[in-house]
């Protein structure tokens, strides 16, 4: 916001005020400044000391000043509460990251979680999910091995538009056979375009300025706001 002197023979004082107190000419006060509504005053009350007394600032234009610094002011106080729950809202983002730690959540990707069975003799469980962009009249699981090879396949019959998960009968395979997964939907004639959801472990938690961070067992460090559900 700038205040100009009266450009008149009796006001080069005016002028050396604001010089010195801008250090160069009075280009105005910068909201980021420390003391702002301190030099503003200043400025008007020099103004006011050296204008023309024949064409004098009338009480309007003293009155639109005085409500600009206010303005300035108020938006500065602002900031600095914006700033401050913002902090706060980092903190709570870290202690809520902080209970995930050990946990499994779903996250984007095709990795197939295999979980070994309650006995020797009992088979293994793959688990996963999928995302579908709308509804499908019919849909179908496939398990993919560690070169691509389709080495089974579960039909899921028609799921509707949103978020889902899946188990399957994984037999024999372990979770060092690095399976992945894929969802083949339709409607119609026409494609459902799928997400994959895979299962991952939480490491550790991170806050940084740039956000919170979950370090994940497979997946490595994702956005705090990549996780999509917690198991």
């Amino acid at each position: 916001m700038a205040i100009n002197a009266t450009s008149t023979s009796g006001t080069s004082g005016a002028a050396d005020v604001f010089a010195s107190l801008n250090g160069s000419s009075a280009t105005g006060v910068t909201q980021n400044e420390a003391g702002s509504a301190d030099r503003f005053l200043k400025l008007l009350v020099a103004q006011m000391q050296n204008q023309d007394p024949l064409n004098p600032m009338d009480n309007a234009q003293v009155t639109s000043q005085m409500a600009q610094i206010n303005t300035v002011d108020g938006i500065s106080r602002l900031n600095d509460t914006v700033k401050g729950l913002n902090s706060q809202f980092v903190q709570m983002q870290a202690l809520q990251g902080a209970a995930l730690v050990g946990r499994d959540v779903s996250v984007q990707g095709d990795h197939l979680a295999v979980h070994p069975g309650d006995t020797a003799a009992s088979s293994a469980t793959g688990e996963g999910g999928f995302e579908l962009a709308g509804t499908a009249d019919n849909a179908r699981l496939e398990i993919l091995d560690s070169a691509g090879r389709v080495i089974g396949s579960q039909d899921l019959g028609a799921v509707s538009e949103g978020r889902h998960s899946f188990e399957w009968n994984a037999g024999t395979h372990t979770a060092d056979e690095g399976l992945r997964f894929r969802i083949v939907a339709t409607r119609g004639a026409s494609t459902v375009t799928s997400t994959p959801l895979m299962l991952d472990r939480v490491v550790s938690v991170s806050a940084g300025t740039d956000g919170l961070k979950i370090e994940l067992e497979s997946s490595g460090t994702v956005d705090y706001g990549a996780v999509k559900s917690v198991h």
